[in-house]
């Protein structure tokens, strides 16, 4: 799988951004008709297949070395497991746009955890970045913005922040991770790993799923699974070898500025102040502190 030309690049990076995004308002749909367990378990089952397809047609089929278990594991369980669950959970009690922000702030918990576990330095940039998503948070946090008296709304707004700092975990180990095989080539064995235990969680949880099918439930969960999840993978993998990482890590902060505007025109959600202003400063708080984080990578390339 050769690397694109930068226009095709920027045009698939475009279309992950999209996917992305979009996927928090399917998401928020789908809950409404199948519990989040089942809901995160289909979705799972339909990526699995569209990626032995996929996969299978590039030759990226391979046995996994057994040094690239671990990041297998932590993937599947930290990210595809706990993290899908969590949001899907998450947003059956809070709207899909505010669901996004704060699923999205994942590069600041990165930005807070790494120096503390010895992963990482604490730079200026990265401190501001930090400061100013937090404070983003304290503002889509705040009573005007958040219903606090209503339990529901405050446990989904923790499990979206939870599902965030799980993510972030799964990053800060794939930091360190010596990859034998292409993320792309593990990605198969990740959704497979966490499409068993969605299974067998899912079976304990909630029993044999009762779902009343339709054509825009079908359609949902193929969005879900090839779209947002399929398509998206194999996408990102491409652009990683085409567009320079400062470069999509930025642009990745377009994603909860794409989930807003989906949420609004598909779900019909208003977009309020406090919104607009958390998403300012978390965006902005998460360039910054991408910024510090790639100077400091450069500088220690460059004494190295």
């Amino acid at each position: 799988m050769n690397s694109l030309s930068p226009r095709a690049a920027v045009g698939l990076f475009l279309i992950v951004v999209l996917a992305w995004g979009v996927n928090w308002s399917v998401t928020k749909q789908l809950v409404q008709f199948v519990p989040p367990l089942w809901s995160a378990t289909i979705r799972s089952w339909i990526a699995l297949a569209g990626l032995f397809v996929i996969l299978g047609l590039s030759n990226n089929l391979v046995i996994p070395d057994r040094r690239d278990i671990p990041v297998v594991l932590s993937v599947a369980l930290l990210h595809m497991t706990l993290f899908s669950v969590l949001v899907a959970s998450g947003l059956r009690f809070l709207p899909a746009s505010k669901g996004v922000v704060l699923g999205y702030t994942t590069p600041l918990w990165v930005a807070i955890a790494a120096p503390l576990l010895g992963k990482d330095t604490l730079t200026p940039p990265k401190l501001t970045g930090a400061l100013l998503g937090l404070i983003g948070l304290i503002v889509i946090l705040n009573p005007a913005s958040i219903d606090w008296a209503n339990t529901n709304v405050v446990l989904g707004a923790g499990m979206v922040i939870l599902a965030a700092i799980s993510w972030a975990g799964n990053i800060i180990y794939i930091r360190a991770h010596r990859w034998i095989a292409s993320p792309l080539q593990l990605l198969i064995w990740q959704v497979l790993v966490a499409t068993i235990v969605l299974s067998v969680s899912a079976t304990i949880a909630e029993g044999l799923p009762r779902v009343e099918w339709s054509w825009r439930l079908v359609l949902l969960f193929l969005y879900s699974g090839l779209i947002g999840t399929v398509l998206a993978y194999w996408a990102m993998s491409m652009v990683n070898k085409s567009i320079s990482a400062l470069t999509t890590s930025l642009g990745t902060t377009a994603t909860p500025l794409v989930g807003i505007a989906s949420a609004a025109i598909l779900l019909g959600e208003p977009i309020n102040m406090s919104l607009v202003v958390a998403a300012a400063l978390i965006v902005t708080g998460i360039g910054l502190a991408t910024l510090g984080d790639r100077l400091l990578r450069g500088q220690a390339i460059a004494k190295g």
